[in-house]
């Protein structure tokens, strides 16, 4: 199989970027990144760009322009996300069968989330993101479900060749005792807003300055609840995870509400993401930055980890949630 990034060579990225107009200066960065393929390129005169090359056949034009329409309404309400530059009327360019995005490079460290602070400053604008995106639901992107975040991935995993044989049946009873747990959350927290989100808030997409955060990669955005772009913020026992919310829901409120019942998401979440992310990696295997970058992912050990921690979750869901402290 075709690897889908194999034509991205320097020259191409180049030619493709100044189709859209520019000029280059032949400075080329290669930055982190699985999902899509962005580098950050020197432009004559000017401030280098970042050029994100969307992954073919992930989302649609529309599905794009929705991501590049949100985070335009993100900054026209002066929120520290980073739109797509705009150039002869369009966000969204192509070269030669890739769909490209052009964005002002935006430096920055890793936020330190141990910081009662930082997680405030984090759940403000998280709250005026919530504020902007509860106006209206993305149409050309789907919604957070237990479908497609769980029972999907299941099936696609249980049909890959990474599982191993002697440990497809204790694998699958646990992911289904998972799914059932996940359900009982989403059972006990109702019926909850959905709304257009992030989608994928860790310390990675966070770039801190000394003027506060900015928000990057909205690629994974979607309609969710709330509680989706909050939990990650989080970690240890859970004591310490109910008083780092406490920190960002402080924050948070002052802009945006939040319902309690969606604390009874977040161990429920993080299930979802466990199975989502072995589905994900499992997906683009075809793709030779995931076999370099996860070489664990087919070996025994991996799996077997796997079930153990879909274990832990199982008995952390059926767990009281975490409660606010103030």
């Amino acid at each position: 199989m075709t690897a889908p990034f194999g034509p991205l060579t320097p020259d191409f990225i180049l030619t493709a970027v100044e189709a859209s107009g520019l000029r280059c200066d032949g400075r080329l960065l290669t930055l982190n990144s699985y999902e899509n393929r962005v580098y950050q390129v020197g432009i004559e005169d000017a401030a280098p760009l970042i050029a994100k090359f969307y992954r073919p056949g992930r989302w649609s034009d529309e599905a794009i322009l929705e991501e590049h329409a949100f985070l335009a309404e993100l900054a026209e309400a002066e929120i520290p996300a980073v739109p797509a530059l705009e150039i002869d009327g369009k966000t969204l360019h192509e070269h030669e069968g890739f769909r490209i995005a052009l964005f002002e490079r935006r430096g920055g460290r890793a936020p330190e989330l141990d910081d009662p602070e930082v997680l405030g400053w984090l759940g403000r604008f998280l709250g005026r993101i919530h504020a902007i995106g509860a106006r209206q639901p993305f149409a050309h992107r789907p919604d957070l479900t237990i479908q497609n975040f769980g029972e999907q991935p299941r099936d696609e995993l249980l049909q890959s060749p990474f599982l191993p044989p002697e440990l497809r049946e204790a694998w699958l009873s646990v992911v289904n005792q998972a799914l059932d747990g996940v359900r009982r959350c989403f059972d006990r927290a109702g019926e909850l807003p959905m709304l257009r989100l992030h989608g994928d808030v860790h310390g990675g997409n966070v770039l801190w300055t000394d003027s506060g955060p900015h928000f990057v990669d909205f690629d994974d955005a979607r309609n969710g609840p709330a509680v989706q772009d909050l939990w990650m913020l989080l970690s240890g026992d859970a004591p310490a995870m109910a008083r780092q919310f406490d920190s960002v829901l402080e924050g948070y409120e002052q802009f945006a509400d939040f319902d309690p019942r969606s604390l009874n998401l977040v161990e429920a979440l993080r299930t979802l993401r466990l199975i989502h992310y072995a589905g994900w990696i499992a997906k683009r295997w075809d793709d030779p930055a995931f076999p370099a970058a996860f070489s664990w992912f087919d070996t025994p050990r991996y799996w077997q980890d796997m079930i153990l921690a879909l274990r832990e979750q199982v008995a952390l869901m059926d767990e009281s949630p975490l409660v606010r402290q103030f």
